[in-house]
């Protein structure tokens, strides 16, 4: 039997201080949630990893970050206490639920329905309760709760999100990876005006989010 207690500090001090995540709120976020509450049900041995790890089987798989990319993520957006955050492919929660326990008001989205009422349900059984997932395209984000100081996307892209940058507050950040393979790199988005300035961070690697993905072109 694993001690999950014990798999979330040796995750803290072996992956994420070791991957340049300094920031003590977050640290102490992702020691107090239970990662393996978010994984599909009899994988929870799984939840501490250093790797991605598929967390749905429908028809676009969905995956919980590895631990260490997750993090640097999150620290990059600098969330603040009552920063109204979106939370992009959240998957089972888990992200949202991180986010939250820094003290943000969070509002997850997925693009199937049966995985954000599988998200609402985890977040509910980790004792969750202020987190609305909605389900919806990706790409269009939720108008509805914009403007947002922060969004996280959970997975790579290949075209710049310009939908969902146009949901960002005055000043507002959104990190994504951005790019496939060996050449894709975390990247933050940050809104001046009707502009929106581009940072690359680091390198990082995950799972591409259809939304995101470049549409083939014709051919002649």
């Amino acid at each position: 039997m694993v001690d999950f207690t014990q798999a979330r500090r040796m995750m803290v001090d072996s992956q994420l201080r070791t991957f340049d995540v300094n920031d003590i709120p977050l640290l102490d976020a992702m020691d107090s949630v239970p990662r393996e509450r978010f994984v599909l049900p009899g994988r929870e041995e799984l939840a501490y990893i250093d790797q991605d790890i598929p967390v749905s089987l429908g028809i676009e798989r969905r995956y919980m970050l590895s631990p260490m990319i997750m993090a640097r993520m999150i620290q990059s957006l600098g969330i603040e206490v009552g920063e109204r955050v979106l939370d992009v492919a959240c998957g089972r929660g888990y992200s949202s639920a991180v986010m939250a326990e820094l003290g943000a008001q969070v509002t997850a989205l997925e693009s199937e329905e049966p995985l954000a009422q599988t998200a609402t349900e985890c977040l509910a059984a980790a004792g969750v309760n202020n987190i609305t997932v909605n389900h919806g395209p990706l790409d269009q984000g939720v108008a509805g709760n914009a403007p947002y100081d922060a969004i996280l996307v959970n997975g790579a892209v290949e075209t710049r999100p310009d939908g969902l940058l146009a949901q960002l507050a005055e000043g507002g950040r959104l990190i994504c990876v951005k790019g496939r393979g060996r050449a894709a790199r975390a990247t933050l988005y940050v809104r001046s005006g009707d502009t929106f300035g581009e940072r690359s961070l680091f390198d990082a690697a995950a799972p591409l989010l259809a939304a995101f993905q470049t549409k083939p072109g014709f051919t002649f």
